[in-house]
């Protein structure tokens, strides 16, 4: 399945009502690992990378700052995606999840 097939399918799930896990944000390296580790413990199907990784369509604004995924370090602009391992997903620039790293 192509990038635009995937990122159409997040759409649908998200829009459809999937819950995601938005908060608490993963602010410190600690929350990070925990929800990495959480991740990878997963059966890694889209929905439980979507749930846990808190995908929402839209940009959150947590602690003052913007967080979608165009400004997150993981994020490969040419190609609009997420390059975290335990991701690997195409996403779009105004997405967000808590994993969002500077």
């Amino acid at each position: 399945m192509g990038d635009t097939n995937i990122r159409t399918e997040i759409q649908e799930l998200l829009e459809g009502g999937l819950e995601t896990e938005i908060y608490p944000r993963a602010d410190t390296s600690e929350d990070v690992n925990k929800i990495v580790n959480r991740l990878q413990k997963s059966g890694a199907s889209l929905i439980e990378k979507l749930a846990i990784a808190g995908f929402t369509l839209n940009t959150i604004e947590h602690g003052g700052i913007e967080q979608p995924c165009e400004t997150c370090m993981y994020y490969l602009v040419h190609r609009k995606y997420c390059e975290l391992p335990e991701l690997d997903v195409p996403v779009e620039p105004e997405w967000s999840c808590r994993l969002w790293r500077i």
